[in-house]
């Protein structure tokens, strides 16, 4: 009797000791509105990968005009993935995912940082990180 009741507590302990790993990992998880203002972008898991996609702050009709790839400038912004393929790395944050820059057209490497809960540092780079630009995005509060 005594050995199962430690073998519960073990267990249990361990389940409890996943918890905040988890929950850090998903922090990421919700909408963010970029450094100007013009775009929401909702963060959501997908299995073990994290992504994002635009989301407002209205569907204004505008066009993925600057894609390299002519076939896709039709293609509307509003619900388009623009962040893509990001792990937890533990703590506060995520790497291994890129970013996609509709103003240019171009897909950077890039990191994600989250600051203080509502603040989500976004590096895009090329290459070594150091070769790139950083941008502050907010939680969006409410609905």
């Amino acid at each position: 009797m005594g050995l199962l009741v430690l073998c519960v507590l073990c267990l249990a302990g361990a389940v409890a000791a996943e918890a905040p790993a988890e929950s850090a990992a998903t922090a990421v998880e919700g909408v963010w509105v970029t450094a100007d203002g013009d775009g929401w972008i909702e963060i959501q898991r997908d299995g073990d990968r994290f992504h994002g996609v635009i989301v407002g702050p209205t569907d204004d009709g505008r066009l993925d005009e600057e894609n390299p790839d002519p076939a896709l400038r039709s293609r509307p912004l509003f619900g388009m993935r623009i962040l893509d393929g990001f792990t937890a790395d533990g703590g506060d944050k995520w790497s291994g995912g890129t970013i996609y820059d509709p103003n240019n057209g171009k897909t950077y490497s890039c990191t994600l940082e989250l600051e203080q809960g509502t603040t989500l540092k976004v590096r895009g780079f090329i290459g070594v990180s150091l070769f790139g630009r950083t941008e502050r995005w907010t939680r969006k509060a409410g609905p």
